[in-house]
């Protein structure tokens, strides 16, 4: 088998996906591409190919459902927590744990709720 990281692809769920893009462009500084694929209507991540880590996908389905308790939490990397926790809030998210240091020389993290109501994570080294 390949050495490579483990995880491949990940989808979050939402209920709006006009206004899960403008959050997540605007918290992250990037722009997400809409698609429809079977059924599925798919917010695309930008991939940088030949770059370490996963990409994924916003999802909007019946199937989907967001939670801010429950299912895995996303991890998003960050140069540094702060920048991307300093739009949050004016993108129509909430704070849930601020910047902290996980320790052991992991770097830091810092726990949101986007406007659907999934919690994810942001990672930095410093």
């Amino acid at each position: 088998m390949e050495s490579n990281n483990i995880v491949g692809w990940f989808e979050i769920p939402v209920i709006n996906m006009d206004r899960a893009k403008k959050f997540y462009d605007a918290v992250f500084e990037l722009t997400i591409t809409i698609h429809h694929v079977d059924g599925f209507k798919m917010g695309w991540f930008p991939m940088q190919p030949n770059k370490p880590g996963a990409t994924g996908s916003l999802v909007q389905h019946e199937s989907y459902i967001p939670s801010d308790t429950h299912g895995a939490v996303v991890y998003f990397s960050c140069s540094d927590v702060a920048n991307e926790l300093s739009r949050v809030t004016a993108a129509g998210g909430t704070i849930m744990k601020e910047k902290s240091q996980i320790g052991d020389g992991h770097g830091f993290m810092a726990l949101i709720k986007d406007t659907e109501g999934n919690r994810i994570a942001l990672h930095s080294n410093q």
